[in-house]
């Protein structure tokens, strides 16, 4: 018998109670960092992911015949599709070419962060399944034109296919601690092949010899320079792309003062000078990092590879961290360790003939990534033993 839930919408994180939200987080199998509160309120708060950048933050609530707080997920009213890393540009134009509105759409998603974690935050499964088809049915009613949920669970996954969704594949490149572990980064390259390991140590060496040297920070050790500095190497990299910035010094801020376990900054210096850092995000408790946002104010040779692949991973072989996250996309990634995964989303369109037309496209394109991955596995960086454990994971 299905358990009777009380829904109950909140405009915004910001309006939740945070120990009742973060318990619900912990009681959730697969979730990061990302779905913690204290991450949500800053976006929010900081003018990130909010009605006027295209983000409406609401937040879907279950409570039971007791109120107590069963399940729960973030969602966005979206007018646009950018810093989601699930690119649906192609269905937009072509809603547009038969003159209808793509946008508003609903997603469930962390805000610029393409992190695989858990949306339908819940006490048990039967309240996630409920959460879902609560969403559904707000997707149906709202007029909207779709519901989006990106960067699934394997659990998510299947609840998705189960009420209908559609599954959309992409690839990610993650670095995962060898068994039995290695004891430090050199140990790390002894496993590589060959013109890898040669190619990683040639890339470090050029940095050495420029002169530049690395500090890590973390959110109890940075000063607010230092988060001053990340900031400005984060915009300067917006800037050479010729696009806005998506987070601002104040969201910085927020995060390594109410999550200081969690954050690791690494800042480049050179002469005395800080030229770059890189962000990394930890779950202590699952043993895994996120590389997230990087930047520079003077170039120098391989210090992306250095400040956003070499130094993280150096860190969680010390640290003794099984996993990190090298971002979004990238096949370059595997010359330096990280290894190519599936990511997966879940797609509900409310017209029935784009939902059967994407259907059949995503049907194609499955299959493409599916061949993509056994190519990228057969070119493994690794030697052995090592790189069939490695591509298993």
């Amino acid at each position: 018998m299905e358990e009777d839930f009380r829904i109950e919408m909140v405009q915004g994180i910001a309006k939740v109670v945070g120990a009742e939200w973060d318990a619900l987080v912990a009681a959730t199998p697969d979730s990061t960092v990302f779905q913690r509160h204290a991450w949500l309120a800053a976006l929010e708060t900081h003018g990130c992911a909010t009605a006027q950048t295209g983000w409406q933050p609401l937040v879907l609530q279950l409570r039971d015949p007791q109120g107590r707080l069963a399940a729960a997920c973030m969602l966005y009213a979206k007018s646009h599709s950018m810093g989601e890393y699930v690119f649906d540009w192609a269905w937009a134009d072509a809603y547009a070419r038969h003159g209808l509105h793509y946008y508003p759409k609903l997603l469930s998603a962390t805000p610029f962060t393409p992190v695989t974690g858990a949306r339908l935050l819940g006490r048990d499964t039967p309240a996630r399944r409920a959460l879902l088809q609560a969403m559904l049915d707000l997707a149906r009613h709202g007029g909207l034109s779709s519901l989006h949920l990106l960067f699934l669970t394997d659990a998510e996954r299947e609840l998705c296919a189960e009420a209908g969704l559609l599954l959309r594949h992409a690839v990610q490149f993650h670095w995962h601690e060898a068994a039995p572990p290695w004891p430090d980064f050199g140990a790390f390259l002894g496993s590589m092949s060959h013109d890898k390991r040669k190619k990683v140590r040639q890339e470090r060496r050029k940095v050495v010899e420029a002169g530049v040297r690395f500090r890590r920070l973390t959110g109890y050790d940075a000063t607010p320079e230092d988060w001053a500095h990340f900031a400005r190497c984060y915009d300067a990299t917006y800037a050479a792309h010729g696009s806005p910035p998506y987070l601002n010094l104040s969201f910085f801020r927020a995060i390594g003062e109410q999550l200081p376990d969690h954050v690791l900054l690494l800042i480049a210096e050179q002469a005395g000078q800080d030229i770059a850092a890189s962000l990394i995000l930890l779950d202590p408790e699952q043993r895994r990092a996120y590389g997230r946002y990087w930047g520079a104010l003077r170039h120098v040779p391989n210090l992306h590879f250095e400040a956003c692949y070499y130094q993280p991973i150096e860190f969680c072989i010390e640290r003794g961290y099984t996993v990190f996250e090298g971002g979004a996309q990238g096949a370059h990634k595997m010359a330096r360790g990280l290894l190519p995964v599936t990511c997966t989303s879940a797609h509900w369109l409310a017209d029935a003939r784009f939902h059967t037309a994407i259907d059949e496209y995503l049907q194609r394109e499955n299959l493409a990534i599916d061949s993509q991955l056994d190519e990228l596995r057969e070119h493994a960086p690794f030697r052995g033993q090592t790189a069939l454990k490695a591509t298993a994971t």
